[in-house]
């Protein structure tokens, strides 16, 4: 029987309570899917430590560190000196997820604009990518980011892309990366599927943000790691290639970007 091709879940929540005394197995189902690898991603101070420690444990799963623009408002701020800090770890391999929700927590937007500023620079000081949420706030992230390129290059993935096609053009032209999660494969989704579309293939990543927006046949689901390979099977269609294409392209994307897993991989 042929393998499945390898692919790589880019933004995953491992810590989460749905995933509680299942990991293991959580792990194996992606292994057996062809999700070889997996980013984690850490979104308040008080969780760093159990981050550190899924990764620890787990050879093909890295982490990215700060602090979710909806929880900006209720959590500790990070400094720029805490991130460059924390980038120290080798298994740290990414600044955010941070951004701009104004659709869920538009009271707490002074501070989200000032959290995301600390992480941009973060990510320009340690080279690592930097993870951007964007819900309702396209024209203003749009403005943000762009100052930050102006002051001194750094690179971003705009993870869970959902947003419209202005900012996918603005986030291409500064050469960052646009990741598909399950949304793209939702049967509604044929606007978001028509801007990836036009994206090019080698700026594009796949995830799941597991344990939310499951791609069907499980919409409606606990997401996990192991259902890329459904996300990834849209994607294929999108750009017209085998989904070993695919995969070997979004793959080496994420190698390109993440840097840092990837030499770990080369090191292993």
């Amino acid at each position: 029987m042929t393998p499945p091709p390898e692919l790589v879940d880019s933004h995953c929540h491992l810590d989460f309570a749905d995933f509680d005394g299942e990991l293991d197995q959580i792990i194996a189902r992606a292994s057996e899917a062809g999700v070889k690898r997996m980013v984690h991603i850490c979104t308040k101070p008080d969780r760093l430590a159990r981050a550190i420690e899924i990764a620890e444990a787990y050879e093909n799963i890295f982490y990215a560190y700060g602090i979710h623009p909806m929880s900006a408002g209720e959590v500790p701020a990070l400094s720029v000196a805490d991130l460059i800090e924390a980038a120290k770890h080798p298994k740290m391999v990414g600044i955010g997820e941070t951004g701009l929700d104004f659709h869920y927590t538009p009271d707490s937007a002074p501070v989200q604009r000032e959290s995301l500023r600390i992480h941009i620079e973060a990510a320009q000081e340690t080279g690592l990518p930097l993870i951007i949420h964007a819900r309702a706030a396209d024209e203003e992230i749009e403005a943000i980011l762009g100052e930050g390129m102006a002051a001194k290059p750094y690179s971003c993935v705009m993870h869970c892309f959902s947003s419209g096609p202005r900012l996918a053009e603005a986030a291409l032209e500064m050469g960052f990366y646009l990741s598909m999660s399950g949304i793209a494969a939702f049967p509604k989704s044929s606007e978001l599927r028509e801007i990836f579309a036009r994206a090019p293939l080698d700026r594009i990543l796949v995830e799941t943000d597991s344990p939310y927006l499951a791609p069907p046949p499980y919409r409606g689901r606990r997401n996990e790691p192991a259902y890329t390979a459904f996300t990834a099977k849209t994607g294929a269609q999108v750009f017209g290639v085998s989904e070993a294409e695919f995969a070997a392209a979004t793959t080496a994307n994420f190698d390109r970007l993440f840097w840092k897993a990837n030499a770990a991989r080369k090191a292993a």
